[in-house]
């Protein structure tokens, strides 16, 4: 008789296949910093395709008052914003239900890190994209390089700044094409003087901090990189088996201490990333981390680390284990893990597994089965 459970998958697989097909296709503009350029060139694209005769509708652009960026404007059908009030202010919003009644083929949508207003269905504009994408719609967006979550600790220590809108990589990783708008940091710098970045008020402050030569040629960097790693992604994924290097299998190892599982969270996604690889996040409870043992706060922030490491593309491990190296040595055998990351050195985690004698067994699966061991800073 057929098994149930494969006639099951295979269906599952096929409806799977049905509504790829039918999810809208995704555009994303890149750039290292505000003033490249991405909300222009979104603009002009949308008057080439409506001179070609596609439905191209304006569900959001934000033009910062920069005048030729405004200009762009002229021409091209808006769909109208939702209006909100929000703490006595009148605010506006990218209407998704006006987008998704008018249905038109693509819809351009800027500032894809943007936080919603507080009672808005979605908490961030990059989701109120997958459901237009979901609804069968194209979208065309943009975003900074400083707004990718697995980036955030990068870009604090280029920048000093703690950027609190942020974006999945795994929205960069779906899209369809990304298109780097790239700039030297002496041209970004004469359109800040020359009044086309922000206002004149604002100019000598942002050349004091934010726009100096240094830190852009540092996002430029990661810009760069992003989309070279965006390239190899497709090319992997459209021609299989062109590269030879091994599929990776990442498992980054997490303890209760929230800032070095944060970075080890979001350099394991990016190593995933680059390799287009799977990846999993583990966590080993130990009888002395088990119910409030932790504190609230501790246990606060795994939750929220293990909501991270989702959104990053990760599948969350919980074990439950006495000993942090058999924890380890049995989840690596059951996911087929190639690369075991772990933060730098710290009594928690390193003691604790140096300290059993399964630390040994760790070693010798390690070098039996070729897994490699990542100490990240």
């Amino acid at each position: 008789m057929p098994d149930d459970n494969n006639k099951e998958n295979n269906v599952q697989h096929f409806l799977d296949l049905i509504k790829r097909s039918r999810k809208g296709k995704l555009k994303i503009y890149i750039g290292m910093s505000a003033g490249v350029g991405k909300t222009y060139r979104m603009l002009q694209e949308a008057h080439a395709l409506l001179r070609n005769g596609v439905d191209v509708k304006i569900g959001y652009i934000e033009t910062h008052q920069r005048k030729e960026t405004e200009a762009l404007l002229e021409g091209l059908p808006l769909i109208p914003r939702r209006t909100l009030f929000y703490k006595g202010k009148e605010l506006e919003e990218l209407d998704v239900p006006a987008v998704l009644a008018l249905r038109p083929e693509i819809v351009v949508v800027d500032e894809l890190a943007h936080t919603n207003i507080e009672g808005s269905k979605n908490e961030k504009r990059w989701q109120d994209v997958m459901d237009i994408l979901d609804a069968g719609i194209h979208v065309i967006s943009a975003v900074n390089i400083q707004h990718m979550e697995s980036l955030n600790d990068e870009v604090k220590q280029i920048t000093g700044i703690d950027m609190a809108e942020r974006v999945p990589d795994s929205i960069l990783q779906q899209a369809d094409e990304v298109v780097n708008i790239d700039l030297t940091a002496d041209e970004l710098i004469t359109r800040l003087k020359e009044g086309k970045i922000y206002t004149p008020d604002k100019i000598e402050i942002a050349l004091q901090h934010f726009f100096q030569s240094e830190k852009i040629l540092q996002l430029r960097e990661l810009a760069l990189k992003e989309v070279a790693s965006q390239v190899e992604r497709k090319i992997e994924t459209e021609m299989p088996g062109i590269n030879n290097y091994r599929q990776e299998r990442f498992l980054a190892c997490i303890s209760s201490n929230h800032e070095i599982a944060r970075k080890v969270i979001r350099k394991t996604a990016r190593l995933a990333a680059y390799y287009n690889s799977k990846w999993f996040l583990l966590y080993v409870q130990t009888p002395r981390e088990e119910g409030d043992k932790i504190g609230l706060a501790a246990q606060r922030h795994l939750i929220n680390n293990f909501k991270l490491a989702t959104e990053l593309g990760a599948e969350v491990i919980r074990v439950r284990s006495s000993n942090i190296a058999r924890g380890i040595f049995e989840v690596t055998g059951q996911k087929n893990i190639t690369t075991i990351c772990i933060g730098k050195p710290h009594i928690n985690l390193l003691n604790v597994i140096m300290s059993t004698a399964v630390f040994n067994q760790l070693l010798n699966k390690l070098s039996a089965s070729d897994i490699d061991i990542v100490i990240l800073s």
